[in-house]
């Protein structure tokens, strides 16, 4: 089992859930691959989506549904400041996972993070687990929770 891995799961048993993350056999390294292996909506694939923000150069994480895009204008409201592309080092530095695979919890530096509300639409949702052909099953309200996400509106 991955590094990865163990951090998303020791990060869901901290927060007192009892979720076990799936191995989907295809990779799922975009929402529509992980909605396709999962046998669900594009929407319910929670992404998660870094940028990196240009004066504090830190990553800033915004969960979306699968199906949506962060307008990089509204991103950069929310998290006021401008934004950037975050490249595949300052991910892996703030977050501990590769591209592909970024989880929305077990991270290993905090990182701020806004929360898609077109999520909360499902009653479950599915986010990466660290690798890109491993997703858990979660509540939006509890996903929103347990990733300490402000609840925003980025999208276009």
């Amino acid at each position: 089992m991955s590094k990865s891995l163990k951090r998303v799961m020791a990060a869901l048993a901290d927060a007192k859930l009892d979720i076990t993350p799936v191995e989907l056999g295809p990779e799922t390294r975009t929402a529509q691959q992980a909605a396709d292996a999962a046998g669900c909506a594009l929407d319910q694939i929670a992404k998660s989506v870094i940028f990196a923000g240009q004066n504090s150069g830190k990553a800033i994480l915004f969960i979306t549904a699968g199906g949506n895009q962060v307008d990089i204008a509204k991103a950069s409201a929310v998290a006021n400041e401008p934004l950037g592309k975050a490249d595949a080092a300052l991910i892996r530095a703030q977050t501990g996972f590769a591209i592909g695979g970024v989880a929305p919890v077990g991270h290993l530096n905090p990182i701020t993070a806004y929360f898609d509300p077109r999520l909360s639409e499902f009653a479950l949702i599915y986010a990466a687990a660290g690798t890109p052909r491993h997703i858990f099953p979660i509540d939006p309200a509890t996903l929103q929770k347990v990733s300490d996400a402000q609840v925003s509106d980025f999208t276009s």
